[in-house]
């Protein structure tokens, strides 16, 4: 059974332990303009190492940003 694919536009990045599993597609408006898609398991994937140490993670079981996509998808994104 394939899992169907969810498609959320968002002004901010986002990764969130509700959406682990459910193969999301988040494209991103940031206010300077700049756009990004990606796909929320693959992303989580990346940067699970990194997530599980923030304050943020450990709280609210969420990362945001409102400005960029994290180094590590940006060095992903370019090769």
């Amino acid at each position: 059974m394939k899992k169907e694919i969810k498609e959320i536009l968002s002004k901010r990045f986002v990764i969130r332990q509700s959406l682990i599993g459910k193969n999301a597609v988040i494209k991103v408006e940031f206010k300077n303009g700049k756009t990004f898609e990606y796909n929320h398991d693959d992303a989580f994937e990346l940067m699970k190492d990194n997530l599980e140490k923030l304050a943020c993670w450990e709280k609210y079981k969420s990362y945001t940003s409102s400005t960029s996509i994290p180094r590590v998808l940006q060095a992903k994104n370019a090769e």
